[in-house]
């Protein structure tokens, strides 16, 4: 079959390798759909290593149909994966974090993922409910993005974000545009963007945002207070992995404010936060990592009910076999989500 091998850092490549072989209980499933996500990036670029192999399929946003059929699921059937597999039994999971579960492995990261013609869900995933089978009206590409939409389900629930509150999104690239989304359907009073890309800001307004400010044009902060009546936002959600605004994050919320880190930073990053303003402001920050079963099967019927829009986010599409020039486009900043399709 046709797959993009990570070889190495910087190392992507479309080549041919066997076909998954099915264990009992396993599923094989035919890849429809698989969207690129910022951390497929991170990890191309060698930035996040935790979990990656060489050489390996990596891409843990993906739906597909049912070739190997397994745990009740029939051949043909339309499904998406959760991508992480907790173990179910240590302190975390039986806690309800099972996202923090250091047993955790995921496809896309320990176990090939879904650039590639065929992917195999491990029979543990399929007892574990990691399988989810769509509705007809939900399509492959929108499919892929239930993963994205639960792991900022994930963070806003981390938050709480609530009724009437101000929240400033720092970036509004994909997972921007989502909490945008998300903030708007959790009624938000007023939802604040700060991005210097004049195309993503005005798919920020198009998708809820009531005010998008360019951060290279003006002083951030003012320009939140001035929104804010001086007072400062309720919410800030750091969207993406910059260091440098997780110290601004600080600076932008009120007294008694949440902010949250919800972007990765590659291994080794350190910012400086003001730690007075925590202490006497009283602050809450908070990080937001991965999603669980529960948050994605939220984020189906969110997507499903029509409740949440997604469909309009995929700008590019690519053929698997083109899957090294979708990662570029996904990389230069003018796409908003890349699909990458296997018909």
């Amino acid at each position: 079959m046709k797959a993009a091998i990570l070889n190495a850092p910087d190392q992507l490549t479309v080549d041919d390798i066997p076909e998954p072989q099915a264990e009992p209980g396993d599923l094989i499933l035919k890849m429809r759909a698989a969207t690129i996500c910022g951390t497929d990036i991170r990890i191309y670029r060698g930035r996040k290593t935790a979990g990656v192999r060489y050489p390996s399929v990596i891409g843990h946003e993906f739906s597909g149909e049912v070739v190997v059929a397994a745990g009740g699921f029939s051949l043909g059937q339309r499904i998406s994966v959760c991508p992480p597999i907790p173990c179910g039994g240590c302190v975390y999971c039986q806690r309800g974090l099972e996202n923090l579960c250091p047993y955790l492995q995921a496809i896309g990261y320990e176990i090939d993922g879904g650039f590639a013609e065929y992917i195999r869900i491990p029979a543990r995933a399929v007892e574990m409910g990691n399988a989810f089978a769509l509705p007809q009206h939900v399509s492959y590409e929108e499919a892929a993005l239930i993963e994205p939409m639960a792991c900022v389900l994930n963070g806003q629930n981390k938050v709480r974000l609530g009724l009437g509150e101000t929240v400033v999104i720092l970036g509004s690239g994909p997972i921007g545009t989502l909490h945008v989304k998300l903030a708007r359907l959790r009624g938000a009073g007023r939802i604040l963007v700060s991005e210097p890309n004049a195309a993503r800001r005005q798919i920020a307004l198009e998708s809820g945002a009531d005010v998008a400010i360019d951060p290279s044009a003006c002083d951030l902060r003012e320009a939140v207070l001035a929104e804010t009546g001086g007072l400062g936002a309720d919410v800030v959600i750091c969207a993406i992995g910059i260091p440098a605004l997780a110290s601004q994050a600080i600076t932008l919320a009120r007294k008694a404010g949440r902010v949250s880190l919800f972007a990765g930073f590659s291994k080794g990053e350190q910012s400086a936060l003001d730690v007075n303003a925590i202490h006497y402001d009283e602050l809450i920050v908070t990080g937001a990592f991965g999603l669980s079963r529960r948050d994605y099967g939220d984020s189906m019927r969110l997507i499903a009910d029509g409740r949440i829009d997604v469909a309009s986010m995929i700008s590019h599409r690519f053929d698997l076999t083109d899957c090294v020039d979708a990662f570029h486009a996904a990389e230069n900043g003018d796409a908003m989500k890349v699909a990458v399709l296997n018909a």
